[in-house]
């Protein structure tokens, strides 16, 4: 097994707006990127912390289309769910929501900047519902699942399953 550079996100929350951005380069191409982020498969193999288990429960990457998956952990199911409101070359439009807080709907956008060289870097916002939302996302811990993820997604690119 091959093994990468580890790398952090960078997180910030908006100043005046119940948004947060994510930002991280990837030694990956768009179209690897694209894969990990709309193929179930991949996407169980790399998205959230270490500690948990994700199983896809439905899966339609397209324009209109929706998915949902439960992360595993210590005997404890977490539920997640969304639609897919765009899905195009370099861009992915969706709703994210938490079961346990169906009354809080994130709007999710994520674009995929060519770098050149087979390098990427991915700009993350989620729009939520209000400033306290917003914080309280960045309060729980976010940043290890974002960086443990991302440090799997690089290892599956590294490993050559995209």
């Amino acid at each position: 097994m091959m093994t990468t550079q580890q790398r952090e996100a960078t997180i910030e929350a908006h100043p005046t707006l119940p948004l947060i951005t994510i930002t991280r380069d990837f030694d990956a191409t768009v179209d690897q990127l694209m894969r990990a982020h709309t193929d179930p498969e991949l996407y169980a193999r790399w998205v959230g912390p270490d500690v948990i288990e994700t199983r896809i429960l439905e899966w339609d990457a397209r324009r209109g289309g929706a998915w949902s998956f439960i992360n595993l952990h210590e005997g404890q199911e977490f539920r997640f769910f969304g639609s897919f409101h765009d899905v195009g070359a370099d861009r992915i439009v969706q709703t994210f929501t938490f079961e346990g807080m169906p009354e809080h709907v994130s709007l999710e956008t994520l674009r995929f900047e060519d770098l050149g060289d087979g390098r990427t870097r991915l700009h993350a916002q989620s729009l939520v519902d209000s400033i306290e939302g917003r914080d309280a996302w960045l309060r729980s811990g976010m940043e290890v699942g974002v960086n443990e993820g991302y440090a799997k997604l690089d290892q599956l690119v590294a490993d050559g399953a995209l």
